[in-house]
């Protein structure tokens, strides 16, 4: 069975979700990193897919409303190639817009406290995007 993680990468926090069912995602982790520093990002994911048997990475990619990739996208884009190369491993970018916002949708409506939002939502947002890909590819067998 195929085991999946899932990636929100910031400039500083990467929120990590994983799926060992390839049905239901799950929260890790957040790892923080020293701002724009992707290499230890890398190594920290490196550990991670390493550690948990994992086959597919799937990574937020942050897009605006128009469909643009701006530079957030631009830098997931070459996160996804640095993470191809060093692990020989499947990448796929996942449509991220709304993903952030979601996550703390959900945890005000489980009335969370601003400083508990503000620690999670990067998590929770990488569950909404695994999740999102998982149930894509549920309905559309790849």
């Amino acid at each position: 069975m195929k085991r999946y993680l899932g990636l929100d990468l910031g400039s500083k926090t990467i929120g990590i979700a994983i799926s060992e069912s390839g049905i239901i995602a799950t929260a890790l982790e957040t790892i923080r990193f020293k701002e724009n520093d992707y290499e230890e990002a890398l190594n920290q994911v490196e550990r991670l897919v390493k550690g948990h048997q994992i086959h597919v990475v799937v990574l937020g990619l942050p897009k605006h409303m128009n469909n643009d990739i701006g530079i957030r996208g631009k830098i997931s884009e070459d996160f996804r190639e640095s993470l191809i190369k060093r692990l020989s491993i499947e990448v796929i970018l996942w449509d991220e817009r709304l993903s952030t916002r979601t996550a703390i949708q959900t945890m005000i409506k489980g009335s969370q406290r601003r400083d508990v939002q503000k620690s999670k939502k990067d998590v929770l947002a990488a569950v909404v995007i695994l999740q999102n890909y998982l149930d894509y590819k549920g309905a559309n067998p790849c």
